[in-house]
């Protein structure tokens, strides 16, 4: 349950790290882009600490999906971006396969 707690976290942290690069890339304020790299160094530290709860593979495949969903919900939210069923689809299938990996 802790390792699951950290990777909510340091998905949330990458994704943080990703809206603000998205919006220095379309404001160009040089500060944003600072303040995206200094979060992502957050995230790369709560990632190496979640290693010490789970194994290598299964890490690296449950954080990909968790920042893949985060992601999507984020570029949704802050951006307007539209799914296709398809992708949908796929968002789903990727929370049933953390599921299935962690019983």
């Amino acid at each position: 349950m802790i390792f699951i707690a950290i990777m909510v976290a340091v998905a949330f942290l990458e994704v943080g790290g990703d809206i603000l690069f998205k919006k220095w890339s379309l404001a160009g304020q040089l500060s944003l882009l600072g303040l995206g790299l200094a979060v992502y160094l957050l995230a790369a530290a709560g990632w190496a600490f979640s290693l010490k709860y789970e194994t290598l593979s299964r890490a690296i495949f449950i954080f990909t999906i968790m920042n893949l969903f985060f992601g999507v919900l984020a570029g949704i939210i802050f951006f307007g971006d539209q799914l296709t069923l398809i992708q949908k689809i796929g968002m789903t299938l990727g929370i049933i396969s953390i599921i299935l990996i962690e019983l």
